[in-house]
């Protein structure tokens, strides 16, 4: 019997795969149990708006990403951070400061965690970071520190 797995099973198939399986297996386990439909044209067609419109989705996801890898290309992100007199910052400029002056300055909202400092930043000066906005769409920022 041909059935499209609505979830995934350990050893016949993944969710959204279809698969041809044994009779007895497909009416006693997968379909009482809500794990497979049967492949009717009906569900076939169905299956495959899902298919396309998680695909569109993922198109729209990577569009914004690279839209926003765009506007910060090339730029330099301002951070001022208060320092003592022999110029070491009071605690350092982290990933979650870069992200806030990120939205800040160019409207760019960016996790903390997809943030990747090239080193601790203890003092003024400048320093690199790599921006990862999804998958494969990633960017290089300078970071500078002043008094402020």
């Amino acid at each position: 019997m041909k059935i499209i797995f609505l979830q995934d099973v350990k050893g016949s198939g993944k969710k959204g795969e279809v698969k041809n399986v044994a009779d007895g297996y497909a009416r006693n386990m997968l379909l009482p149990k809500g794990l497979a439909v049967e492949a009717t044209p009906e569900n076939m067609t169905k299956l495959q708006g899902q298919q396309s419109s998680a695909q569109h989705k993922i198109d729209l996801e990577i569009q914004s990403a690279k839209e926003s890898a765009a506007k910060v290309k090339g730029k330099k992100v301002n951070i001022t951070a208060k320092a003592g007199s022999n110029g070491k910052l009071f605690g350092s400029v982290t990933a979650a400061n870069v992200a806030e002056a990120l939205d800040k300055q160019f409207g760019v909202k960016l996790d903390k965690k997809k943030i990747t400092l090239s080193t601790d930043i203890k003092n003024f000066g400048s320093y690199t970071a790599t921006l990862k906005f999804y998958n494969g769409v990633s960017e290089t920022v300078d970071v500078e520190v002043s008094e402020g």
